[in-house]
């Protein structure tokens, strides 16, 4: 098998067989195939599609690519949540630490940025002392412990998609609804759990612009998961303006640690609470999806799955005290003020430019060794539907270098609409695929 044929097969619209997508998926791992040609081969995946019958070839193999953990000694129901990415998206450190003090055991297979929308183990990392390099043998040690943890991709589980994630972020390729699929499911397929809930993103900031095409990767992804005799749910949420107000890994964090003592945004704490309740319901913590909903709000008012994020915080080696003290976090040295033109309501806020804006100044990667700075990132002061002043603040720009902070300054200007009636409010969480 020649991997140009297999490019121009794909690239014609041909439907490749699961032996020829398992030989490409170990040449490429073995470096066999250089990124040139992968980078082709994905690009004729992005225009034109694959089958389910591919897809699940490409899943599976990704998956054997590496180790598979065998949690199964571990009492309780595994079950894990995962994002395909928004601008402010801050969920599975609120969501997952209220599920695991509900007694979920929750392993988290986490990502990096892509592209403007930030990664939940950058986000982590931003915390002084924070390992996301567990071992496995660490990652279930954990498990068994704190009953949550969370893992970066290493070299022993879904190797294959470590590369391919990677290059897809430097190809242009990230939008791919078969790409986005099989790389999320071979990963938690990896991580040993029973049941995953997912939160699809659809909007201005997310990788799926329309919701016919967030429902149709939510279908695929939990396909994929019931053809493998897991659990699946999928939440489609607007990613239309950013979820929070905190744009940036540390800005984040800070956020995280206000919404756990629920004094967070309503937006995100209806986001995250809501994915609780499904990962505390298909951990058969509780017998309805209604009294998982009561479960995850009482342990947001107890505090409870704030401190099961400062137990775990401290078992993999970070600061637990950044959750009290922010300036034990990394802080830019910088800030500039985006102000509003005019009076009248933030009509739209682009989220895809905030993110963006957010990514120019460090908070992202252009090509994938780019170095994250974790203070930097974006403050929002308003949000969709808020009155506003001439001249009042709309957002804060919070950087440490100043090369691109006025690009950076005109492209969130750009993303703010001030009109002069309130627009409609729209729903947050817009569908429902299991």
């Amino acid at each position: 098998m020649r991997i140009v044929d297999l490019i121009q097969r794909k690239r014609d619209g041909e439907e490749l067989t699961p032996e020829e997508i398992a030989r490409f998926v170990e040449d490429y791992t073995g470096g066999e195939i250089p990124d040139y040609q992968a980078s082709a081969f994905l690009m004729a995946v992005y225009f034109s599609g694959m089958s389910d019958h591919e897809v699940d070839a490409l899943t599976r193999s990704m998956l054997a690519s590496g180790a598979t953990i065998d949690l199964s000694d571990i009492p309780g129901v595994k079950v894990d949540k995962h994002s395909t990415g928004g601008v402010g998206d801050k969920t599975s450190l609120i969501a997952a630490p209220i599920a695991a003090s509900a007694g979920v055991v929750v392993p988290m297979m986490s990502g990096r940025a892509l592209g403007h929308t930030g990664g939940t183990l950058d986000k982590l990392e931003s915390i002084p002392g924070f390992r996301t390099d567990l071992s496995i043998e660490e990652f279930r040690g954990q498990l068994a412990s704190a009953g949550m943890a969370f893992i970066g991709q290493s070299a022993e589980v879904a190797p294959a998609d470590g590369k391919l994630y990677a290059l897809r972020d430097v190809t242009a390729t990230v939008e791919s609804i078969p790409l986005i699929a099989s790389s999320i499911m071979s990963k938690k397929l990896a991580e040993g759990i029973d049941a995953l809930v997912l939160d699809v993103k659809v909007g201005s900031g997310a990788f799926m612009k329309r919701q016919v095409e967030a429902r149709r990767l939510a279908q695929m992804m939990v396909g994929i998961g019931r053809r493998a005799d897991k659990r699946v749910q999928a939440l489609i949420t607007s990613m239309n303006q950013p979820l929070g107000y905190a744009v940036g890994n540390a800005l984040e964090v800070m956020e995280v640690s206000q919404t756990l003592q629920n004094a967070g945004p309503q937006d995100l704490t209806r986001v995250s609470l809501e994915l609780a309740a499904r990962m505390i319901y298909l951990g058969k913590v509780a017998a309805t999806l209604e009294e998982a909903r009561e479960i995850a709000q009482r342990k947001l008012l107890e505090g409870a799955g704030y401190l099961k994020l400062k137990e775990v915080i401290t078992a993999q080696g970070g600061n637990a005290q950044v959750l009290d003290r922010f300036e034990l976090l990394p802080n830019a040295t910088g800030v500039r003020e985006i102000l509003s033109p005019r009076a009248g309501f933030v009509s739209a806020i682009d989220a895809a430019y905030v993110g963006q804006a957010a990514a120019m100044i460090g908070g992202g990667r252009a090509t994938k060794d780019d170095t994250i700075d974790p203070a930097v990132g974006v403050i929002l002061e308003v949000k969709t539907g808020h009155r506003v002043d001439s001249g009042g603040v709309l957002c804060r720009l919070y950087y440490t270098n100043e090369a691109n902070v006025d690009e950076a300054a005109d492209l969130i200007e750009d993303a703010f609409r001030i009109s002069a009636n309130a627009p409609e409010e729209r729903d947050l969480i817009l569908e429902v695929v299991s």
